[in-house]
Protein backbone atom coordinates (compact mmCIF):
# COMPACT_ATOMS: atom_id res chain seq x y z
CA UNK A 1 0.00 0.00 0.00
CA UNK A 2 1.28 3.45 -0.86
CA UNK A 3 0.05 6.87 0.18
CA UNK A 4 1.02 10.02 -1.69
CA UNK A 5 -0.11 13.52 -0.88
CA UNK A 6 0.13 16.66 -2.96
CA UNK A 7 -0.83 20.15 -1.81
CA UNK A 8 -1.85 23.09 -3.94
CA UNK A 9 -2.13 26.68 -2.73
CA UNK A 10 -5.58 28.19 -2.34
CA UNK A 11 -6.77 31.79 -2.15
CA UNK A 12 -6.80 31.54 1.66
CA UNK A 13 -3.32 31.01 3.10
CA UNK A 14 -4.69 29.15 6.17
CA UNK A 15 -6.40 26.46 4.07
CA UNK A 16 -4.28 24.14 1.97
CA UNK A 17 -6.32 21.83 -0.26
CA UNK A 18 -4.77 18.37 -0.34
CA UNK A 19 -5.17 15.51 -2.75
CA UNK A 20 -4.54 12.14 -1.11
CA UNK A 21 -4.12 8.94 -3.14
CA UNK A 22 -4.30 5.57 -1.43
CA UNK A 23 -3.27 2.47 -3.41
CA UNK A 24 -3.75 -1.06 -2.06
CA UNK A 25 -3.10 -3.86 -4.53
CA UNK A 26 -5.02 -3.01 -7.69
CA UNK A 27 -7.31 -0.45 -6.01
CA UNK A 28 -6.68 3.29 -6.12
CA UNK A 29 -8.77 5.81 -4.20
CA UNK A 30 -8.31 9.56 -4.52
CA UNK A 31 -9.57 12.10 -1.96
CA UNK A 32 -9.63 15.88 -2.10
CA UNK A 33 -9.25 17.40 1.37
CA UNK A 34 -9.75 21.02 2.37
CA UNK A 35 -8.25 20.62 5.85
CA UNK A 36 -7.27 17.67 8.07
CA UNK A 37 -7.95 13.97 7.61
CA UNK A 38 -11.47 14.25 9.04
CA UNK A 39 -12.63 16.81 6.44
CA UNK A 40 -13.01 15.25 3.01
CA UNK A 41 -14.30 17.77 0.48
CA UNK A 42 -14.93 15.11 -2.16
CA UNK A 43 -13.95 11.67 -3.31
CA UNK A 44 -12.26 12.12 -6.66
CA UNK A 45 -12.07 8.46 -7.65
CA UNK A 46 -12.61 4.96 -6.29
CA UNK A 47 -15.74 3.30 -5.03
CA UNK A 48 -15.25 3.25 -1.25
CA UNK A 49 -17.39 5.43 0.95
CA UNK A 50 -18.52 5.60 4.56
CA UNK A 51 -21.75 3.85 5.47
CA UNK A 52 -23.79 4.85 8.49
CA UNK A 53 -27.11 3.27 9.40
CA UNK A 54 -29.35 3.17 12.46
CA UNK A 55 -30.47 -0.31 13.55
CA UNK A 56 -33.46 1.36 15.25
CA UNK A 57 -34.75 2.61 11.86
CA UNK A 58 -38.06 0.88 11.09
CA UNK A 59 -36.98 0.43 7.46
CA UNK A 60 -34.28 -1.96 8.69
CA UNK A 61 -36.65 -4.84 9.24
CA UNK A 62 -35.26 -8.34 8.66
CA UNK A 63 -37.55 -11.17 7.63
CA UNK A 64 -37.07 -12.73 11.08
CA UNK A 65 -38.90 -9.97 12.89
CA UNK A 66 -41.79 -12.21 13.88
CA UNK A 67 -40.85 -15.55 12.35
CA UNK A 68 -38.95 -18.40 13.95
CA UNK A 69 -37.27 -19.36 10.68
CA UNK A 70 -36.53 -15.89 9.34
CA UNK A 71 -33.09 -14.73 8.27
CA UNK A 72 -31.32 -11.60 9.54
CA UNK A 73 -30.99 -8.63 7.20
CA UNK A 74 -27.57 -8.41 5.49
CA UNK A 75 -26.26 -4.83 5.73
CA UNK A 76 -22.57 -5.17 4.76
CA UNK A 77 -20.94 -7.91 2.73
CA UNK A 78 -17.47 -9.00 1.66
CA UNK A 79 -15.74 -12.34 1.13
CA UNK A 80 -14.01 -11.92 4.53
CA UNK A 81 -16.88 -10.58 6.67
CA UNK A 82 -20.63 -10.05 6.70
CA UNK A 83 -22.69 -7.80 8.99
CA UNK A 84 -26.34 -8.63 9.63
CA UNK A 85 -29.08 -7.00 11.72
CA UNK A 86 -31.34 -9.40 13.57
CA UNK A 87 -34.54 -8.36 15.30
CA UNK A 88 -36.57 -10.92 17.20
CA UNK A 89 -39.80 -10.01 18.92
CA UNK A 90 -42.22 -12.93 18.98
CA UNK A 91 -40.72 -16.34 18.20
CA UNK A 92 -37.67 -18.31 19.21
CA UNK A 93 -35.26 -19.56 16.57
CA UNK A 94 -36.82 -23.00 16.18
CA UNK A 95 -33.77 -24.73 14.73
CA UNK A 96 -30.07 -25.15 15.36
CA UNK A 97 -27.59 -23.43 13.04
CA UNK A 98 -23.97 -24.34 12.38
CA UNK A 99 -21.68 -22.21 10.19
CA UNK A 100 -18.80 -24.10 8.57
CA UNK A 101 -17.46 -20.96 6.85
CA UNK A 102 -17.60 -18.19 9.45
CA UNK A 103 -16.96 -17.49 13.12
CA UNK A 104 -19.81 -15.37 14.45
CA UNK A 105 -19.75 -12.39 16.80
CA UNK A 106 -23.17 -11.56 18.25
CA UNK A 107 -23.58 -8.06 19.73
CA UNK A 108 -26.78 -7.29 21.65
CA UNK A 109 -27.93 -3.72 21.04
CA UNK A 110 -31.39 -3.75 22.64
CA UNK A 111 -33.41 -6.20 24.72
CA UNK A 112 -32.03 -9.67 25.46
CA UNK A 113 -31.85 -13.16 23.97
CA UNK A 114 -30.63 -16.49 25.29
CA UNK A 115 -28.04 -18.14 23.04
CA UNK A 116 -27.86 -21.91 23.35
CA UNK A 117 -24.68 -23.47 21.95
CA UNK A 118 -22.94 -26.83 22.07
CA UNK A 119 -20.44 -25.15 24.41
CA UNK A 120 -22.95 -23.63 26.83
CA UNK A 121 -25.79 -21.14 27.19
CA UNK A 122 -25.43 -17.36 27.52
CA UNK A 123 -28.03 -14.63 28.00
CA UNK A 124 -27.05 -11.56 25.99
CA UNK A 125 -28.38 -8.24 27.23
CA UNK A 126 -27.68 -4.81 25.71
CA UNK A 127 -23.93 -4.27 25.49
CA UNK A 128 -22.92 -7.94 25.76
CA UNK A 129 -20.98 -9.73 23.02
CA UNK A 130 -20.75 -13.46 22.28
CA UNK A 131 -18.16 -15.02 19.98
CA UNK A 132 -19.24 -18.35 18.47
CA UNK A 133 -16.41 -20.33 16.84
CA UNK A 134 -16.81 -21.61 13.32
CA UNK A 135 -18.53 -25.02 13.32
CA UNK A 136 -20.30 -24.71 16.71
CA UNK A 137 -24.08 -25.31 16.59
CA UNK A 138 -26.23 -22.59 18.16
CA UNK A 139 -29.68 -21.00 18.30
CA UNK A 140 -31.34 -18.04 19.97
CA UNK A 141 -34.44 -17.94 22.15
CA UNK A 142 -36.46 -15.34 23.98
CA UNK A 143 -35.81 -15.17 27.72
CA UNK A 144 -37.13 -13.47 30.83
CA UNK A 145 -35.05 -10.36 30.06
CA UNK A 146 -36.26 -10.12 26.42
CA UNK A 147 -38.10 -6.96 25.44
CA UNK A 148 -40.82 -6.18 22.91
CA UNK A 149 -38.02 -5.79 20.39
CA UNK A 150 -34.60 -7.44 20.65
CA UNK A 151 -31.92 -6.13 18.30
CA UNK A 152 -28.63 -7.87 17.54
CA UNK A 153 -25.73 -7.21 15.22
CA UNK A 154 -24.28 -10.45 13.84
CA UNK A 155 -20.78 -10.23 12.39
CA UNK A 156 -19.68 -13.27 10.40
CA UNK A 157 -15.92 -13.46 9.89
CA UNK A 158 -14.12 -15.98 7.71
CA UNK A 159 -11.46 -17.66 9.78
CA UNK A 160 -11.03 -18.23 13.47
CA UNK A 161 -11.01 -15.55 16.17
CA UNK A 162 -8.76 -15.30 19.20
CA UNK A 163 -9.88 -13.42 22.32
CA UNK A 164 -7.19 -10.91 23.32
CA UNK A 165 -9.09 -8.81 25.89
CA UNK A 166 -8.68 -8.83 29.68
CA UNK A 167 -8.97 -12.06 31.64
CA UNK A 168 -12.56 -13.33 31.83
CA UNK A 169 -14.20 -13.24 35.29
Amino acid sequence: MTIEQTATLSAEPSVLPTKEVITAGERRIEFHRVEGLENIASVIGGTEHLVCFDVNDNRIQPSNYNKADGAPLRMLDSPAAKVDVSKRSVEDMGFWHRSADFSEVIICIKGALRWETELGTHVLTAGKVLSIPRGVAHRSALCEESGDENILIEVKISGDLTYTGPEQP
